[in-house]
């Protein structure tokens, strides 16, 4: 008896020790150390504007439809860029709906930059990521997209290009991926700027905002 007594009670002091540590000291230490070496990611990433306002994260793609803005790639993720239901397409490399949506989009994204119908397209212009959320753009895909920037801003094309180089990415440690662009990040940066009453604006404008 007094041997199951002395079993029951190390059972529960190691239970409330362990209880104590890991749901305790062991997520305040990891919190804590987040907060100190990586605050910005540790809380979600989140861009604001020149007023305060949070724009998005920038670990995360959203909807931007205007030809004032840049596009990111499409989005498979839900009824698209839903972080709650991400996810790509899952058609294989035969499939017809894929072809066809690829076939599809190249057409639309020719006609949206008034790129000539041989024109080679960027491939993440017309295909999805796997999580349906990718931030990114190539650098490719982001200097097709300068002179539909650049008319419905009325601003010079260089000034566009030179915010693409700005926040232009390299590859990680200099090896792995590619060079890549976060649109939200440059969308941002194209609200600071103002037209150039020399370059003729498009009558009528772009809509609002997407997403």
């Amino acid at each position: 008896m007094k041997t199951l007594l002395r079993e029951l009670t190390t059972s529960l002091l190691l239970t409330l020790l362990f209880a104590v540590l890991l749901c305790g000291v062991y997520p305040v230490v990891v919190w804590g150390g987040a907060q100190l070496l990586f605050k910005d990611q540790a809380n979600g990433s989140l861009m604001m504007d020149k007023s305060g306002t949070v724009r998005g994260s920038s670990l995360l793609a959203q909807s931007f439809t205007s030809a004032k803005w840049f596009q990111p790639r499409p989005s498979a993720a839900g009824t698209g860029y839903d972080t709650t239901n991400s996810g790509g397409t899952n058609f294989g490399p035969t499939s017809q709906k894929l072809a066809d949506s690829v076939k599809a989009a190249v057409a639309a994204y020719r006609t949206a930059n008034g790129l000539a119908a041989d024109t080679e397209v960027p491939a993440d212009a017309v295909t999805s990521s796997g999580s349906g959320l990718d931030p990114h753009i190539s650098v490719a895909n982001a200097l097709f997209q300068a002179a539909r920037v650049a008319k419905a801003r009325g601003l010079p094309l260089e000034q566009v290009k030179a915010l693409v180089a700005q926040r232009t990415e390299g590859r990680d440690f200099g090896v792995f991926g590619e060079s890549r662009v976060n649109v939200l990040l440059l969308n941002i940066d194209l609200e600071g700027t103002q037209p150039d009453k020399a370059v003729e604006a498009p009558s009528g404008g772009g809509g609002g905002r997407g997403g």
